[in-house]
């Protein structure tokens, strides 16, 4: 019985040993309005828990104040690891100087971290690639470098809170903007600047009617938008949307980012012309890389280490790269590799 009672006690203390090793990685994601988000961060959760770490993954509603407190809560119960994809770059600064008191590292998930010392790593795709490959593509559907023109453009920008949106914007101007002063492209508005086209929040209501302010003021007279940049998908639906009810013209070509089911939709049903896709199965397998590195005290990954500087430091980052999805191709991408189905399309 001793015996016995001895080979429990032995099994209890391997078990509570094992369970005291399980290190805790917190997860803080923005919000649930947008599908990407639940994506990341189910993928993140499932991919640490296989990789056997204890997850605390919490969204955030879309609001600084709950991020931050939701971070700090995450340090005060012991995370070895933060992840953390900010609604606003520069609103964590208070956890992130509590993370660093505490040395705890922090990873910025897929949006940089600013104006804090506090930030170890960065894991996104290639910002300024996403707009190259959207630019790219506006100039080859409507082959700019051949065809006579001049053809109208519009452009909608994403969340000038996100420091990816000002990248993905530059990406995409520096392929088009010799088209522009050419006179080939004409922004008829005259809304090129990057204060003029953003979009808070990446709200699709808001990009829906400044749309409609667009498509109203400069279109009325029934002359063709031939492209319309829109730097994600969110914004894109609020494009199509205005374009649905208050356009009489040839429908144009019109950018995303995300692959969302909807937008998806959109390119079979010939509403939107391609969308960037980011595999968030790619980001999430390469962040459960980095931290499982970081907790055995090894060399992270990165790929770069001169490009995101967040106005205190240069941070590390580990880029990915960006593919696009359309018509000709979304099946391969989206459905064969297992990332959707096809009843998600239906």
């Amino acid at each position: 019985m001793k015996k016995i009672l001895a080979m429990l006690l032995v099994a209890m203390l391997a078990l509570s040993c094992t369970a005291a090793l399980a290190e805790k990685v917190g997860v803080s994601m923005p919000t649930k309005d947008l599908q990407r988000w639940n994506q990341d961060g189910a993928n993140m959760e499932a991919q640490l828990k296989d990789a056997g770490y204890e997850v605390d993954l919490q969204f955030a509603s879309n609001d600084v104040k709950t991020q931050l407190d939701q971070v700090e809560n995450m340090i005060a119960e012991g995370a070895d690891v933060l992840v953390i994809a900010a609604i606003e770059g520069s609103s964590l600064g208070e956890a992130l100087a509590m993370a660093k008191d505490e040395g705890i590292p922090v990873i910025a998930y897929d949006r940089l971290l600013m104006d804090s010392d506090g930030v170890s790593y960065y894991a996104t795709f290639d910002n300024y690639m996403v707009g190259t490959v959207q630019g790219t593509y506006v100039k080859d559907a409507l082959d700019l470098d051949n065809a006579e023109g001049p053809f109208n453009l519009e452009i909608t920008a994403g969340d000038p809170g996100d420091n990816n949106t000002r990248y993905f914007y530059q990406g995409a101007i520096d392929v088009l903007q010799e088209y522009i002063d050419a006179g080939k492209l004409i922004v008829v508005s005259g809304q090129t600047a990057f204060d003029d086209v953003a979009t808070p929040l990446w709200a699709t209501e808001t990009a829906q009617s400044r749309a409609e302010n667009i498509l109203s003021s400069y279109y009325a007279d029934g002359s063709n938008v031939d492209a319309w940049l829109c730097s994600n998908d969110s914004t894109a639906q609020g494009v199509v949307a205005a374009l649905d009810a208050n356009y009489n013209g040839e429908w144009p070509i019109v950018t995303g980012q995300d692959c969302d089911k909807v937008n998806v939709k959109y390119m079979i049903d010939g509403k939107q012309s391609m969308s960037v896709f980011k595999d968030t199965r790619t980001l999430a397998a390469q962040v459960v890389k980095m931290v499982g590195q970081i907790i055995a005290s090894e060399d992270v990954d990165v790929n770069d280490t001169e490009t995101y500087n967040n106005n205190v430091i240069v941070v590390p980052s580990f880029l990915c790269e960006p593919v696009f999805a359309d018509v000709n191709n979304y099946e391969e991408l989206l459905i064969e590799s297992g990332y959707y189905t096809e009843d998600d399309l239906k």
